[in-house]
């Protein structure tokens, strides 16, 4: 059932149906027709939300297909990285010598977001709809430091925007509710750069410390790593004083893959204050040159998405894990004991 509202801000403007048991309204978060000129383009729009009023987020519906869109993110903002319709956003093509950007599409450039970056959702590889668990929702607008979402196309492919001279509009339609869910939604993403030497293996490792006094409920993750990933795979670490560490599996993928959230491995497993996070990209490459991490299709990536849930209003504020990746940073450099090689890079 379609109920979409054409307005800026997040006004409720007639019911649009039942979403696991609620009353719930669509909104789209749309590129405005934009006609991407180089591949690898990296678009942001943002949408400022109704501040007099908290919304419950509770589902994502991709508008997109891969052939376009290499992956979508949605940003949570407390301000947005520019306040034109449309900006560069290709923060990892900036030149870190001449500080200067690399993508030119004619439109400002600047970061996705001004103050307060949160990832809410992401998506790829033809992933479909999410919905959360009952009582689960991402807390947006008044009374929390999302003031603005922000919506980030990686455009793969530019062939049919010059060629047919036509327009984009790919991005993902949320369903919020009005009505205060008992249980608040998150995300923490881990990731890790570093290079992959020609024709060889790598493990990009990346691991983190919980030092807040909380506890959280995975529930899904998402894989996602350029062309050369073979095995994506996350972990929860419990640590004790004899260096027994004990390695709980989130969830192991590959990410070439529908790139969608699936289901955790252990859905009863609490994350708390000490445990660490962890992820590893195992990547795979046949070709005669290094490979960096980087924004483009030729660059890789090693990300591993984490969604969770506690009770109450208060997630972590723990939003990104990231390391330096290989040569620099590997799991027994954290250092962690009674690491589960084989099964962290097979599926």
């Amino acid at each position: 059932m379609s109920c979409i509202k054409p307005s800026v801000l997040l006004l409720l403007s007639g019911l649009c149906g039942l979403s696991l048991g609620l009353r719930t309204w669509q909104y789209p978060l749309l590129m405005p027709d934009v006609r991407p000129k180089h591949v690898d383009s990296y678009l942001c729009t943002a949408f400022a939300l109704d501040m007099e009023k908290p919304l419950y987020v509770v589902a994502f519906e991709p508008n997109a297909t891969k052939e376009t869109a290499h992956h979508i993110l949605l940003y949570g903002c407390e301000e947005p990285g520019s306040l034109n319709d449309v900006w560069d956003c290709g923060e990892m093509n900036r030149n870190s010598r001449q500080n200067t950007w690399d993508t030119k599409d004619d439109v400002p450039r600047s970061n996705v977001c001004g103050k307060g970056s949160q990832v809410i959702y992401a998506w790829a590889m033809d992933a479909p709809k999410l919905e959360l668990p009952p009582d689960v929702a991402f807390r947006i607008g008044k009374g929390t430091s999302i003031k603005y979402l922000v919506l980030q196309v990686h455009y793969a492919s530019v062939y049919k925007f010059k060629k047919d001279n036509t327009t984009d509009n790919s991005g993902i339609v949320i369903s919020y509710t009005t009505k205060k869910q008992p249980k608040s939604a998150g995300v923490i993403l881990l990731g890790a750069g570093g290079f992959i030497m020609p024709r060889s293996s790598a493990h990009m490792e990346t691991a983190c410390a919980i030092n807040q006094d909380i506890v959280m409920h995975p529930f899904a993750y998402r894989t996602h790593t350029h062309a050369l990933g073979t095995v994506v795979s996350g972990y929860v670490v419990k640590r004790n004083r004899f260096f027994r560490h004990k390695w709980i599996e989130l969830g192991r993928r590959s990410p070439q893959t529908p790139q969608m959230f699936y289901p955790v491995e252990h859905p009863n497993v609490l994350i708390k204050k000490g445990d660490v996070l962890a992820a590893r990209c195992t990547m795979e490459s046949d070709r005669n040159t290094i490979t960096k991490t980087g924004a483009t299709v030729q660059d890789e990536m090693c990300n591993f998405y984490l969604m969770y849930w506690v009770d109450g209003d208060r997630t972590a504020k723990q939003k990104y894990c990231f390391s330096m990746g290989p040569p620099f940073f590997y799991w027994s450099r954290f250092p962690l004991f009674n690491i589960p090689n084989k099964q962290a890079s097979r599926l």
